[in-house]
C-alpha cells in the first residue's frame, strides 16, 4: 500500500511514519510512506505520480491548508481515501464537503489510525457481490457499494453513493441476505454498511458523505458496538 503523509510539522510526521510502519509490520503489509511538508510540495509530485493508495492530510498548513488540497484533490480524483489529521474538531464538517475517508484529531492515537488503516487496506480486496433482483431484473452488486437500505412498503430502497436502486423484495429479506460483517441493522426500517459510517450518534448514523441514518435508541448499544468492533477488526 503507498500513503502519503502530508504535514508541515516534522515531529508529527516522524509520529505518523511510525505508526504506518508499525501497522505494516503488524499486519505484514508491504507499505511504502512519502512524506511532504506542504500542500504545494505534495502537489508538484502528484502531477506525475498518482499511484497512492491513501493520503493523510494536516488541515492547518501554511498558505495551501489541507482543505484547500483536498479540494484540488477532488477535481481530478473522486475516489482517493483522504485521511484528515487536526487539532480542532470543529473541522470534522469540511470533511462531508470533499468525501474525506475519515478524520484524526492530534494527537493522534495508534489505535484510531489502525483502525483507519485496516479500513483502506480492506477496500482494496476484492469485492465479494451479492445477487438482487430489482424492477428491472437480476443486478450483480459489490457489497461495499451499498451505503444502506430502506424499507419501502413490501420492497425497499438500496441507497448507492450516488444512486438507488429500488429491490423487490422486503427489508426482512435483504436484512437476512446483508446482515453480520460490515452490515448492521440500526432501526427497524434500516440497514446501513459499517464501512461508510463516520459517526454513530445517539439518534443517527452519519455516513461518510454526511448523510445521515436514523437509529433507534433501542439499537444505540449494539450498533456503537458494532461500528467500533468493525475498525478494530484485523484485515
Amino acid at each position: 500500500m503507498r500513503i502519503a503523509v502530508c504535514e508541515d510539522e516534522a515531529a508529527q510526521r516522524q509520529l505518523l511514519g511510525g505508526y504506518v510502519q508499525e501497522w505494516a509490520d503488524e499486519t505484514q503489509v508491504r507499505t511504502d510512506v512519502a512524506f511532504f511538508d506542504s500542500g504545494e510540495s505534495f502537489l508538484f509530485a502528484w502531477e506525475d505520480d498518482k499511484a497512492y493508495d491513501l493520503v493523510m492530510l494536516d488541515i492547518e498548513m501554511g498558505k495551501l491548508s489541507g482543505i484547500d488540497l483536498a479540494i484540488k484533490i477532488r477535481h481530478q480524483d473522486q475516489t482517493l481515501p483522504i485521511l484528515f489529521v487536526t487539532g480542532y474538531e470543529e473541522y470534522m464538517e469540511y470533511g462531508y464537503d470533499v468525501a474525506a475517508l475519515h478524520y484524526l484529531v492530534k494527537p493522534v492515537k495508534k489505535d484510531r489510525l489502525f483502525a483507519m488503516l485496516n479500513r483502506v487496506w480492506e477496500r482494496r480486496k476484492p469485492e465479494e457481490k451479492v445477487l438482487l433482483e430489482t424492477d428491472q431484473g437480476m443486478v450483480s452488486i459489490g457489497r461495499g457499494k451499498i451505503w444502506y437500505a430502506e424499507a419501502a412498503g413490501h420492497q425497499c430502497l438500496l441507497c448507492l453513493e450516488k444512486d438507488s436502486l429500488c429491490l423487490k423484495c422486503s427489508i426482512g429479506t435483504l436484512e437476512a441476505l446483508l446482515l453480520g460483517g460490515q452490515f448492521v441493522k440500526c432501526h427497524r426500517s434500516y440497514l446501513v454498511n459499517l464501512e461508510h459510517v463516520a459517526a454513530v450518534r445517539r439518534t443517527e448514523v452519519v455516513l461518510d458523505d454526511g448523510r445521515q441514518v436514523p437509529l433507534s435508541r433501542y439499537l444505540y448499544r449494539q450498533v456503537n458496538e458494532a461500528f467500533v468492533g468493525f475498525y478494530r477488526k484485523s484485515p
